[in-house]
């Protein structure tokens, strides 16, 4: 023997790849990955080994020629982690690929179910497969499709026929099978010569491990015991149907499976939504010996043959020695050449396994002859058994191919049928056809299996859908396909948990920390049914006329096949080794499109419609166990009912694991439905009521953007009842829920106040509230057997006062912000708080707003009252109350600009509770302006002082700065004038009263912006320009009452021409105040006449007069913008004629918004004001000693022209008449006035 010095460079040792350790956990498998590439060049092949159970290889025994192999070893039938479990019997390896064991694989490596692997199968069934067009051998298996995976198993009918027979259970395939392949079946037993063949190779491979043991002879009788031994242990390996339960004879002859049915063990991983965590809580019941789908095999392997990907499991023995360290051990009948079967058979073994050498040992009848060493390589070109390995790679892709086109519903189980001899391949749908026969679908043993597989690699998924959405159609299906295979009487569980995992998959992003916080759990571990000791085919009995002879009931049939029942059908099995014979659109997936619609609301009704489905599936459940004793929720919950035998306690030992936080739940008491604290249905109702209540939350928040009020109170409601019974099941509440809670309270509180400004609308949204689907009727129902959900009923009520409702939404965000800062809650950091208090000073805005203006109401209705009522005092404190508190709450998230808006409406309730005291006397009239009046504009001027100061510049928010600049300017405006119009000359000197009205005067003068242009900007000018004439007016009159200081009057005749001026210059801009710019330029010419009366020299006075006349001459474009609004006013009232009874109503302007009693005044003011100037004008003109000049007697003659007109005027004309007159007179004085009036005409 070669050393392993001597090993060809290049290939790895096998030691490397097969790693030591029993049967270790599958969580460990990562560890035992390696790769080993073999290839001649012709194909490519590549093998990971996932997991291995088995010890490094050792060096095999060589045994001495003329060994006896028909005595037996002294070691034989010991147990051998170097055989595994090929050596427990005298059958040697498994010769039968048991029915469940490429869902034991599935469960193990879950990760590659669905996208990564193409086949997961027993090696002995993937040989099989490859060899059809070689071999005339029966091909029976049953296949089925998770994802773009197949899982292939073999499906002895033969076995289930016996079975048929003998229990009944299995008459509707039996059925099948007769109308479909042959109506005649009979099994026949193996020959003695093949359980001597059996016999001698374990013998050979205990040999080989220890060849020095002594030898016992081999009775007839224990050949005889063995083959029986062999077909018994084979039957039990078949486990009971999953709807009755198995003979007293039959749990005899299967210790390991009493009590425990195949489908006892399931229990399903929950996906909950717990942040920073994503464990895998263990899917099945590891404290039990589980029976029937345990992943057997010695070893697992990810073979890569060209682009078909393949996890296979191996129960291969692999010895060391030779020029590798790895070699695989065959024994060989010399007599017998070695066929093109037996040699695809090793090749194939060899390279699943990465073995790169084969060691054949030669014997005649029983007697060790010789051994020869044969490279992997090199089997395709052995003498006798030459074949092409691209064939064999050509085979192997259109059988994958046609399995993928063919194969195309998940949770169906296909049966690929080849009958012995026969050239025609068939896939028959199993599922379809058991449900034409119209038998219960749970008579098939493979649903369950299906269905829980389906599970898994669901849940598996959900843990990667968190960073790919991509897999969510995928998802989708595997739930849907799942739930559909199950009774919702034997498997609520795992039905209430799909369904679950279904409404996750709908994305309702209505939590800002929920999507990045929160993590998707998903159940799936690795342990499952276990499974009996496996047989090995015989690899080099492998030939054409043994195999028929074997299985001889699987003949050619006497009759015609019928083909109309196969869903497809390969006619000739020589068109598999045609290249691309099948080649079809496998590779591209089927359509699994997950239903993304960018519609909230049909989002949320597809969660609700699936949290239904899972509560109804949970309360289910409950009404069968509610009579169950309480429990410690870790030890499984024995089932006091028997529901179709087996089956029915499937549920047993079942464990969501979800977790609560560090509190623990009260397992003494059961809840109000009966639930017991800690059982599945318990944490899986808390989930789904959480979830319910996150949907109608989503639900509510779209009926706000959509202003439908009414809706988004009932769908709050419905998320409040949903939480109420989430908290009356749970003790312990996680604070992301206590988080959620705050959220839901902080929109009920947005709603209320809705519904509190849009009173108007009250009837729609009552009907709105109203309404109810009967889909919320039965989640309500099902809320309604846990609590009955009236905790919030405040809060979810719809009012009809709007005090009320502003009281709720109030009462709804400060609980909101007392569960942030609450302990649980407090110390992590969200951007919920500063959102919360920013509604909650909102919400003491607008309820300090509401009762101010009631206070203003209260005012208004006084009439005449004197004193202040103990009622206004009272909505006056609440106001304060809340304006102070809100600015509090902005004060906390530093919001500027909201604290300043508080300030400028504490600043409006200042300037309400100064008007309240606003002085009456007996007669009804406004007294002098009182103490309490100026305390109250002094607080609200220093308010609008501090919100400016908030603000800081009109940059950080143009639009309130503008809003509290201009409030401070209109009560600096109110104070002076009150002042001025009701001095409170019986506390304070004139003079005093004076200089406090001009200081708010300027001071409001200074907040008016008149630069800025903005809507406020013509407010801005009147006012500027009717501060300038009450200051005009002031020093007026200080003028006229001023007697003695001389230096006082000329210092106040100036700054009332200064006045005069700028408010004239203003009202001229405005274009819209001509009654005012009349008032103030008739004001300045009497300023003008009082000037004029105290002077003594002719020459001075006809001066003035001239002044007075330009002045008097500037009335002109008053005048005409007053015959404008009159024309266009009688223009209206023309064609409405026939409704002279609103005539009055048209004489007030309200129309055009002039004042014609004002107008009518200030006429009758300006008439003989402008006749007197004229007359004294003309007599100073006519008197002068000195000779007039040609100018000067133009100008006499001019205002002769207009004294004679206006004399002659009619005094009763009408308006409109007279006021042209005046236009026209003073247009004729204008041009004779020189350039200054010249010059304002053009202004």
């Amino acid at each position: 023997m070669s050393s392993p010095e001597d090993r060809e460079p290049g290939i790895p040792m096998d030691s490397s790849k097969e790693e030591l350790g029993g049967l270790a956990g599958a969580g460990d498998y990562s560890k035992h990955d390696m790769t080993v590439c073999l290839g001649n060049g012709e194909v490519k092949s590549c093998a990971v080994v996932k997991y291995s159970a088995a010890p490094p290889p050792t060096t095999y025994a060589l045994l001495q020629e003329k060994t006896d192999l028909k005595l037996p070893p002294a070691n034989w039938l010991r147990e051998n982690p170097q055989l595994g479990s090929a050596g427990t019997t005298v059958l040697g390896s498994s010769s039968k690929s048991k029915p469940f064991s490429s869902f034991g694989m599935a469960y193990e490596f879950i990760d590659c179910i669905g996208d990564d692997v193409d086949v997961v199968s027993d090696s002995e069934n993937i040989k099989k497969l490859l060899k059809i067009p070689y071999s005339k051998s029966h091909v029976s298996m049953a296949v089925h499709r998770v994802g773009r995976t197949l899982l292939l198993d073999e499906l002895d009918t033969q076995e289930l026929l016996r079975r048929s027979s003998q229990t009944g259970d299995w008459t509707w395939l039996k059925e099948i099978y007769q109308r479909l392949i042959d109506q005649k079946w009979q099994r026949k037993k193996k020959s003695k010569e093949h359980w001597y063949q059996k016999a001698i190779l374990s013998k050979f491979l205990y040999y080989s491990i220890n060849g020095d043991g002594a030898a016992d002879p081999v009775t007839e009788d224990m050949i005889k015991e063995d083959e029986d031994d062999g077909a018994e242990e084979y039957s039990s390996s078949w486990p009971a149907t999953f709807t009755s339960t198995m003979s007293e004879a039959e749990e005899t002859d299967t210790p390991k499976q009493e009590s425990v049915p195949v489908d006892n063990d399931f229990a399903l991983g929950q996906v909950t939504s717990v942040p920073k965590e994503q464990n895998l809580p263990t899917l099945f019941n590891e404290g039990e010996n589980s029976q029937g789908l345990r992943n057997d095999f010695v070893r697992n392997i990810m073979w890569t043959f060209e682009d078909i990907h393949m996890l296979v499991g191996s129960n291969m023995p692999i010895f060391g020695g030779g020029r590798y360290p790895a070699v695989s051990l065959r024994l060989r009948d010399s007599n017998k050449p070695i066929n093109i079967l037996t040699g695809i058979d090793y090749w194939l073994d060899n390279l699943m396994c990465n073995v790169p050498e084969l060691v054949m040992c030669f014997h005649v009848n029983g007697i060790v002859q010789k051994y020869e060493m044969i490279k992997t390589e090199d089997i395709p070109h052995l003498e006798n058994s030459n074949f092409s390995t691209r064939v064999v790679k050509d085979i192997a892709q259109n059988i994958l191919s046609f399995l993928k086109s063919n194969c195309t519903k998940e949770g169906h189980t296909y049966w690929l049928f080849k009958a012995s001899g026969s050239d025609i391949v068939k896939l028959y749908d199993l599922t379809t056809l058991c449900e034409e026969a119209e038998e219960e679908k749970y008579q098939n043993p493979f649903t369950l299996p299906v269905a829980v597989l389906l599970y898994k690699v669901a849940s598996n998924l959900m843990l990667k859908a968190s960073q790919n959405r991509k897999h969510y159609g995928k998802i989708r299906t595997l739930l849907l396909n799942c739930v559909k295979l199950l009774d919702p009487e034997k498997h609520p569980q795992i039905i209430a948990s799909a369904y679950y995992m279904l409404s996750e998959l709908f994305q309702l992003d209505e939590l800002p920390d929920e999507d990045g916080g929160e993590s998707l759990r998903a159940g799936g571990s690795e342990d499952s049914y276990s499974d009996e000791d496996r047989e090995e085919e015989e690899g080099e009995d492998d030939d054409l006329t043994e195999d028929g002879e074997e299985m001889g009931s699987y003949s050619n049939c006497p009759r015609p096949q019928d083909d109309s029942k196969a869903v497809a059908v390969i006619r000739s099995v020589g068109e598999l080794s045609v290249p691309e014979k099948y080649k079809s659109t496998h590779q591209i997936r089927p359509s699994c499109a997950f239903p993304v619609s960018q519609d909230k609301e049909e989002r949320c009704r597809h969660v609700l419609s699936y949290v239904l489905k899972g509560l109804k599936a949970v309360d289910g459940s409950i009404k069968k166990e509610s009579d169950l004793p309480a429990a410690d929720p870790n030890t499984p919950i024995p089932l006091k009912y028997e529901d179709g035998g087996a089956s029915g306690a499937s549920e047993k030992g079942i464990s969501l694991l979800l977790e609560r936080g560090s509190g623990q739940v009260d397992q003494k008491h059961p809840t109000r439905s009966g639930m017991i604290p800690g059982s599945w249905q318990h944490r899986m109702k808390l989930e789904l009521f959480l979830k319910a209540s996150k949907a109608y939350y989503v639900l509510s928040d779209a009926a706000t953007n959509l202003l439908k009020y009414g809706r988004a109170l009932r769908y709050i409601k419905l998320s409040l009842q949903c939480y109420d019974a989430f908290c009356s099941v749970s003790e312990t509440l996680h604070p992301h829920v206590l988080h959620f809670h705050s959220q839901c309270l902080s929109l009920c509180g947005d709603i209320q106040i809705m519904l509190a400004q849009n009173a108007s609308n009250r009837a729609a949204y009552l009907e709105e509230y109203s309404y109810q689907t009967r889909e919320d009727q039965e989640i309500l129902h099902s809320l309604h057997r846990e609590s009955s959900c009236q905790d919030f009923s405040m809060a979810t009520d719809l009012a009809m006062d709007p005090e009320y409702q502003l009281f709720v939404s109030c009462r709804c965000y400060e609980a909101a912000h007392e569960l942030l800062i609450s302990g649980l809650l407090k110390d992590q950091s969200s951007d919920q708080l500063p959102q919360v208090l920013k509604r909650l000073g909102n919400i003491r805005n607008e309820m300090g707003v509401y009762y101010m203006n009631q206070a203003a109401a209260m005012q208004t209705e006084k009439q005449g009252k004197k004193s202040v009522s103990a009622a206004e005092q009272d909505l006056w404190k609440k106001s304060f109350s809340f304006f102070e508190k809100g600015m509090k709450d902005f004060e906390a998230i530093r919001d500027s600009t909201n604290t300043a808006l508080l300030l400028c409406n504490t600043g409006r309730l200042m300037r309400i509770c100064a008007q309240a005291h606003c002085p009456v006397s007996a007669d009804e009239s406004r007294g002098e302006f009182s103490p309490e009046e100026a305390l109250y504009y002094n607080k609200a001027i220093d308010y609008y002082l501090q919100a400016l100061r908030a603000l800081g510049s009109r940059k950080s928010h143009p639009a309130v700065w503008d809003s509290v600049n201009w409030e401070l300017s209109t009560t600096y405006f109110t104070l002076a004038t009150l002042l001025q119009d009701y001095a409170p000359l019986s506390r304070k000197a004139q003079e005093q009263i004076e200089r406090e009205v001009t200081d708010a005067m300027m001071k409001s003068l200074k907040y008016c912006d008149l630069q800025t242009e903005s809507a406020r900007q013509p407010l801005y000018q009147y006012r500027a320009a009717t501060i300038h004439h009450r200051l005009a007016s002031m020093y007026h009159s200080c003028f006229r009452n001023q007697v003695g200081d001389e230096h006082l009057r000329k210092q106040h005749r100036s700054l009332a021409e200064l006045h005069y001026s700028k408010a004239v210059s203003l009202f001229l801009s405005l274009k819209d105040a001509p009654c005012e710019l009349l008032r103030t330029l008739l004001e300045r010419v009497a300023f003008t006449e009082f000037t004029m009366a105290g002077q003594s020299s002719s020459v001075a006075k006809l001066k003035s007069l001239i002044g007075a006349i330009e002045i008097m001459s500037e009335t002109r474009h008053a005048f005409q913008l007053i015959r404008k609004e009159l024309l266009e006013e009688q223009a209206e009232a023309e064609p409405s004629a026939a409704e002279s009874a609103d005539s009055p109503d048209r004489a007030s302007g309200s129309t055009s918004g002039l004042d014609l009693q004002e107008v009518s005044k200030l006429v009758g003011v300006f008439e003989p004001s402008f006749s007197f100037l004229l007359f004294q004008a003309i007599k100073l003109m006519t008197t002068a000693k000195r000779k007039p000049s040609g100018k000067d007697e133009d100008a006499l003659k001019n205002y002769k022209a207009v004294y004679s007109k206006l004399l002659r005027a009619k005094k009763d004309a009408p308006l409109l008449s007279r006021v042209e007159l005046y236009v026209e007179l003073l247009q004729q004085l204008t041009p004779k006035t020189g350039s200054d009036i010249a010059g304002a005409n053009k202004a």
